[in-house]
């Protein structure tokens, strides 16, 4: 699934329908959220997400123009699976700033750690920020992007309706989960 101009609203009619759609959203990114921890989450991404981001981009930048609209397509399309895998942003979140300096600190190359298990298969370790590095040799990001890529039996067996566990194996911020059902069903949806 990709996105074009001809899949967004213009500036005037956004503004007509952005509370409806804002609230469409609301919900529909709340069964996609998995909280790993107190710490973690991952937002699994997809077109609705990513129309909804560009719409708040053009309209927060006022982006009316051809090329600008493109430009912005081009930035989170990429953010969308195209059938055989999941992308999500991944967040490392802590309400104090000097803790979570220190965090990050610790934390290198955690977006390296972040899975996935359907029941049946191995864990699918993410592949991180294909756009550019988000970590350094002092510390991480405190948002990445990850996609997991499935093979053809684990994403059979997702569309079947396999419980997937997830999590992240980094000492630092060890942590593992079941998805619930809403989730996996949402995100079996992205699989064709």
């Amino acid at each position: 699934m990709t996105l074009t101009r001809a899949d967004l609203w213009s500036l005037e009619e956004y503004a007509e329908r952005r509370e409806t759609f804002r609230n469409k959203i609301i919900a529909h990114k709340k069964i996609r959220r998995v909280y790993l921890g107190a710490h973690a989450t991952l937002c699994f991404e997809d077109a609705l997400t990513m129309r909804y981001q560009i719409q708040e981009m053009l309209r927060v930048e006022k982006i009316f123009t051809a090329n600008e609209i493109e430009e912005e397509l081009q930035a989170y399309t990429p953010l969308i699976p195209d059938g055989t895998n999941w992308k999500a942003t991944f967040m490392i979140e802590y309400a104090e700033e000097q803790e979570r300096r220190e965090a990050l600190a610790r934390m290198q190359g955690i977006e390296h750690e972040v899975w996935v298990a359907p029941a049946g298969s191995p864990k699918i370790f993410a592949t991180a920020n294909e756009d550019m590095e988000r970590s350094n040799d002092e510390k991480t990001a405190a948002v990445h992007f990850l996609r997991f890529e499935f093979d053809s039996a684990s994403a059979e067996r997702i569309k079947a309706g396999a419980e997937i566990e997830l999590g992240i194996d980094h000492a630092e911020l060890p942590y593992r989960i079941k998805m619930d059902e809403p989730t996996r069903a949402s995100l079996a949806s992205d699989l064709s």
